[in-house]
């Protein structure tokens, strides 16, 4: 359904999608089937949407903006395609933006050039997303902090956020590794031998500090490499996931490391301020062996 009032220039639309008054979509752009377009919004050409979308009122799609299956777009959502945008100056090419499928935008947020939304997350109302959604999260704020994981009947989780401190995890091959901490008057001392503490003999180690409250960290799964994490002061949340079951785990005392094997995706937020996070990897260093897109890692696990 098109409404007479609404400028639809592509022919390229799905069955059963309603576009209603006062929308002007270009030749260019692709909309798929059963999809619900609300008034007052403009798509231009470099635009591909999946079906079942939702576009509410007042929202302007510019090229290069992707909205896979199922998505939600609350009224009003600003989307950018142009980090130093000039007038009468374009680049040769427009930053890509992608909201995955199942994903919702709350109404009035803004979201910069060249992120990824993740599957099945969710932006809060008037938030400002200043970097890429990891999937299943909630974001809200300015910029936009990862607040907590959504549950879903795919990927479970063991405890909600803060609360899986402890005990083992449903993640087959995450666990945690005690090491002898020593307390006197002058002081702690907490001490890790390899031989007998630890799973393997570390190939490299490095630190991770000083990052912004918003920022989130790891986003990745290996192939071959182990990691321990141990976090040397303050606290980092860790989130685990193998596809098929989820953990949020709290790193907040360096009297205990965190395995996390190969084939696990490990997400770190909500550092403190003082958070000193140091990990040890049973690799050296090699980018082949890194799964960065969290689609890709899903069909290595399904392999």
């Amino acid at each position: 359904m098109i409404h007479p009032a609404a400028d639809v220039q592509s022919t390229q639309i799905g069955e059963r999608t309603r576009i209603w008054q006062y929308c002007v979509v270009l030749p260019g752009a692709r909309i798929g089937a059963d999809c619900n377009i609300c008034s007052h919004c403009f798509i231009e050409n470099d635009v591909l949407i999946g079906d079942r979308v939702t576009v509410k009122c007042g929202v302007q799609l510019w090229d290069g903006v992707t909205l896979e299956d199922d998505v939600f777009i609350g009224p009003n959502v600003t989307f950018t395609n142009d980090a130093r945008p000039r007038s009468r100056n374009h680049p040769e090419e427009f930053l890509k933006t992608v909201v995955k499928k199942g994903a919702s935008v709350g109404a009035n947020a803004t979201l910069l050039p060249g992120i990824t939304i993740g599957k099945d997350s969710m932006v809060g109302a008037g938030s400002v997303v200043t970097s890429n959604v990891p999937p299943g999260t909630v974001v809200v704020g300015n910029p936009a902090r990862l607040l907590r994981y959504l549950s879903d009947e795919n990927v479970p989780t063991s405890a909600p956020v803060g609360e899986s401190s402890g005990g083992s995890s449903p993640v087959p091959g995450v666990d945690w590794i005690p090491l002898k901490n020593v307390r006197d008057v002058r002081g702690q001392l907490t001490v890790a031998e390899w031989s007998r503490d630890m799973p393997f003999s570390p190939r490299r180690m490095f630190f991770i500090h000083r990052v912004p409250g918003a920022r989130v960290r790891g986003e990745h799964a290996h192939r071959q490499c182990e990691q321990v994490l141990l976090c040397v002061t303050g606290s980092v949340h860790v989130v685990v996931d193998d596809g098929r079951q989820r953990d949020e785990l709290v790193l907040d005392s360096p009297a205990r490391a965190l395995r996390i094997p190969p084939g696990v995706w490990a997400t770190h937020y909500r550092y403190s301020s003082d958070a000193v996070l140091a990990v040890f990897a049973s690799h050296e260093y090699d980018e082949s062996d890194y799964i960065r897109d969290y689609d890709e890692f899903l069909k290595y696990r399904q392999a």
